[in-house]
């Protein structure tokens, strides 16, 4: 099964129409069809979007190994983890220091 395939089939798995499943990745009605009829090539973009929209596994879409769905936290970490790499770096620090000063709260909440 060839990647085009697998989006084929995950689209249906998932009950959407190619015009829904195209929406909620911001790509064309003609374009999801086109990789669906294997007249297109999915690109390294299209398959991060795949992944965060729907949850998939990257590997799973890629080759057909394992399962197709993500854990919700692989999920949320891979999309803070490229939000993040977006950030200027300045930004970045903040982020972490904001991350450290949550850590701090927790542990004191902890020790209630």
């Amino acid at each position: 099964m060839t990647i085009n395939e697998r989006i084929k089939q995950l689209r249906q798995e998932l009950n959407l129409s190619q015009a829904k499943f195209a929406k909620e990745i911001s790509i064309s009605n003609g374009y999801i069809a086109g990789i669906e009829l294997g007249k297109r090539n999915v690109n390294d973009r299209i398959v991060k979007l795949i992944c965060i929209a729907f949850n998939v596994r990257e590997k799973w879409l890629k080759t057909g190994e394992g399962s197709i769905f993500e854990e919700q936290a692989n999920q949320l970490s891979e999309l803070a983890t490229s939000t993040f790499k977006e950030l200027k770096p300045e930004y970045q620090e903040y982020i972490l220091k904001q991350i450290d000063q949550l850590l701090d709260i927790q542990h004191r909440e902890k020790g209630k």
